[in-house]
């Protein structure tokens, strides 16, 4: 009798306990894996940043490309100063020049393909960004998620310990059975201990959903000079009760009789984190070839016409012209164009170790995440083929054996909270099996720009 009373009472409790919360989730906004990822790409300032910075650098390339400004001078010379008069003496003249100085070698066409070629780097990065923010919604989403659902198990529980700790003290009241004082004691330390957990699970929830809410703020191109619409207050979000399901890609190619680390190094040349770092290695060559081309000598061309007034007797004068060619000789190259090169090929080299080190760092990521998923995948054969359904048989003959005089009180506790425990690591290694999806899935992200690819749009990408 007093396991169906049980029984009884936690079905009338759970019933309005769980229509409160739907009526509250209607209330809020509820956000799927794919929605706030999709928003916060749509909502990230970064890209927006990154198109813009792009554009600069192609027009910085055309403009670097260009010969500098000609330099005019204006000037009166030999002017006498005892009378101060323009046609006193024949030296005299009013003198226009112009000067145009020329790069070293190919300075200009250098320079221009070198900005170019850095601005390859921003579609890239764009790329990677994108990859970066789908791993890190999906970490913060499951996190959420995690708490949110973890939340709800211990609730469940809490009910049924609230009811159990009523049975315990009527029973221990009416003296039936073989309760205790320590029983009710135990029912209600057990229910505070539940609220604790409930707490740190609830601060675990607020805080990752407010990490994930930074990222679904609304972003308009439109309106970047006016900040205020940070001060309205975002509607409070929550989550689907049913777990998402994240595909991981190259599955069969990954797999641990078919795992080729040769394979694997191929598909990470093509991450768009590493596409970026060839280019700033071209870059780095460019650089090599612009500082060579301080051995060649920097000429420059100037002309000068110069206008004289006729005699005071009227006779005219002539005027005249003048041109010349300057350039400088780059004869003491040792400790300037020698340690400039040497320089720039150094800091070349250095880039494809900077290469290799991220390939090292992202193949070592890889195969970590490749050795978690295959245990997680293990652990959640166990617990959903013997552990939760062991546990669940166990709290349920132990509720029998106590309404039948037969077991403790404390049996039946620690059975219900080995349940809950089970129940909660059975999620969490769901959530951890998601999570290492997730990563996988950015380590492997294929780039599909190319190296001339022309500027995008802004409203693009």
């Amino acid at each position: 009798m007093t396991k169906v009373f049980i029984q009884a009472a936690l079905a009338s409790l759970l019933i309005p306990f769980c229509a409160s919360i739907n009526a509250e989730q209607a209330a809020q906004q509820t956000i799927s894996l794919n929605d706030a990822i999709s928003l916060a790409q749509q909502n990230d300032p970064w890209l927006h940043s990154s198109r813009l910075k792009q554009s600069a650098v192609e027009h910085k390339s055309v403009a670097a490309g260009t010969l500098a400004d000609p330099k005019v001078s204006i000037g009166m010379m030999n002017l006498p100063t005892d009378g101060w008069d323009f046609a006193q003496e024949g030296m005299t003249q009013f003198k226009v020049g112009v000067s145009q100085m020329f790069p070293r070698g190919d300075s200009l066409a250098i320079k221009s393909a070198q900005l170019k070629t850095s601005a390859k780097q921003f579609p890239l990065q764009r790329e990677d960004r994108h990859a970066q923010l789908t791993r890190l919604i999906s970490e913060l989403w499951l996190e959420a998620y995690l708490a949110q659902r973890t939340i709800a198990l211990i609730n469940q529980d809490r009910v049924l310990f609230e009811q159990m700790a009523q049975i315990a003290k009527a029973n221990y009241s009416n003296a039936i059975g073989k309760t205790r004082q320590q029983d009710v004691i135990r029912a209600q330390l057990e229910i505070i201990q539940l609220e604790d957990r409930l707490t740190v699970e609830q601060q675990k929830r607020e805080t990752a959903l407010e990490r994930l809410n930074e990222w679904l703020q609304l972003f308009s191109i439109d309106n970047l000079d006016n900040l205020q619409s940070l001060k309205a207050a975002t509607p409070p979000i929550i989550l689907p009760n049913e777990l998402p399901k994240i595909a991981l890609t190259y599955a069969q190619q990954l797999k641990p009789d078919a795992y080729q680390r040769s394979d694997a190094v191929t598909l990470l040349l093509n991450h768009p984190a590493l596409r970026a770092i060839d280019v700033k290695h071209q870059v780095s060559k460019k650089t090599i070839e612009l500082s060579e081309q301080q051995y060649q000598p920097q000429w420059g061309v100037n002309a000068s016409y110069g206008y004289r007034d006729d005699m005071p007797s009227g006779s005219s004068r002539a005027d005249l012209f003048s041109v010349g060619v300057s350039f400088d000789l780059p004869l003491f190259t040792e400790n300037k164009q020698d340690k400039q090169v040497a320089a720039a090929v150094a800091e070349s080299e250095a880039i494809k170790t900077e290469k290799y080190l991220m390939l090292k760092q992202m193949l070592s990521a890889l195969e970590k995440e490749l050795a978690q998923l295959t245990r997680l995948s293990e652990r959640q054969a166990l617990y959903k083929q013997q552990l939760i359904e062991q546990t669940h048989h166990q709290a349920e003959a132990a509720l029998t054996a106590y309404t039948n005089d037969d077991g403790d009180f404390s049996d039946v506790v620690r059975a219900r909270i080995t349940e809950l425990n089970a129940n909660i690591a059975a999620l969490k290694i769901d959530v951890d099996a998601l999570k290492s999806v997730a990563k996988i899935n950015y380590l492997l992200t294929q780039s599909n720009h190319t190296m001339t690819e022309p500027t995008q749009q802004l409203g693009d990408q």
